[in-house]
């Protein structure tokens, strides 16, 4: 089969960017590949022909279009009898794929959610399908706010002609919620490439966070629920942010974003890693990254993570009180990754629902 891979940028930041990598790297032997992305990062260079569309990696809220006519060039080139299209939110792609033999993968809120992740600006869990009465509160600006729903809908609207593949059950209940087809929706989970557990690595042993340094993922929560623990171990972030700068002036070590060797070396010197997302995780690919490699996850019980937490250690949403005892009962202990995760599980889900879309 030819698979044509589309996607907003290639780069290994992100677990929709870990996503895509592994998705290309799982299925090399077995099709021919390409990918086309709106922008290259990291110097990365993937096991198949890369090409980037300007536009692809826009939002659709910036008045930027695709480069739909260099994309109709690269598809006429290749000649894909399957499109996949990662984590792209532009309306017009969405609509553009739509009569095409198209898979898209969701990665994130944004078609279910225009405002920060089923996280409201009360700082409380959102439950709610979304509407307009429901999501304006979390708004102050009215313009921008009917602006971004708007273009949260067509989204939405436009995915609903296509195939679609979510990391969670959780993402398939918001999607099926807001009246999307359940038989259109298959869920498969992500795998985690490019880390293996080994021997302790060199340096003294560390607390953990690892993601955006955004409020969403909780980082300051980490940070209090790590001083409450009375954990001697220093607690190390990794990862970059508009909160970096507040987080070093605070006495917080900071590592900035790491390659896959580095962040390897760092997992296997961790005790344990704090996972307390304020937003509604999508999937939570760090907490199984780093069971992966043996080390135990205190996390709250947001969005999807309890579809791949083993339990212990798992706490309710916005207790950091319960987050800080959890670290003390699992510092230093190991732990082990559920099944279900693996690349070649990972690599069979995709490739059954490209027969399926393909067949029909």
């Amino acid at each position: 089969m030819r698979l044509l891979h589309l996607a907003p940028r290639l780069n290994q930041r992100g677990g929709g960017d870990q996503y895509l990598l592994c998705a290309i790297e799982a299925l090399a032997d077995r099709h021919h590949q390409a990918l086309i992305v709106g922008r290259t990062e990291d110097h990365l260079a993937p096991p198949c022909a890369l090409s980037e569309v300007a536009g692809l990696d826009g939002s659709g809220l910036d008045g930027h279009p695709v480069d739909i006519l260099k994309l109709e060039r690269e598809l006429e080139r290749f000649g894909p009898d399957m499109i996949h299209l990662h984590g792209l939110v532009h309306p017009e792609l969405l609509e553009w794929a739509s009569g095409r033999p198209s898979l898209l993968t969701v990665q994130d809120h944004r078609l279910f959610c225009p405002g920060r992740g089923k996280w409201t600006a009360k700082g409380e869990v959102c439950r709610r399908p979304m509407s307009a009465g429901t999501c304006a509160a979390c708004f102050a600006d009215r313009d921008y706010f009917q602006r971004i729903f708007g273009l949260t809908r067509r989204r939405l609207e436009a995915a609903a002609a296509l195939d679609v593949c979510v990391l969670s059950a959780y993402m398939r209940a918001e999607l099926v919620g807001l009246g999307m087809a359940p038989e259109r929706i298959q869920v498969v989970g992500p795998a985690v490439r490019a880390l293996a557990p080994g021997e302790p690595g060199r340096g003294p042993g560390c607390v953990l966070f690892v993601g955006r340094l955004v409020e969403a993922k909780g980082v300051w929560d980490a940070v209090e629920a790590w001083r409450a623990s009375g954990l001697d171990s220093e607690l190390v972030v990794a990862g970059t942010g508009p909160l970096r700068g507040a987080l070093e002036r605070a006495g917080v070590a900071v590592t900035g974003w790491l390659g896959r060797a580095e962040l390897q070396a760092l997992y296997r010197r961790a005790e344990l890693v704090l996972m307390p997302s304020r937003w509604q995780e999508p999937f939570g690919i760090v907490g199984l990254e780093a069971l992966a490699m043996g080390v135990p996850v205190a996390a709250w019980e947001s969005g999807a993570v309890a579809e791949w937490h083993p339990g212990r250690g798992l706490v309710a949403w916005g207790d950091v009180s319960a987050l800080a005892e959890a670290a003390r009962a699992l510092a230093g202990s190991r732990a082990v990754a559920p099944a279900g995760f693996e690349p070649e599980v990972f690599a069979t889900g995709i490739e059954g629902l490209f027969e399926r879309i393909a067949g029909r």
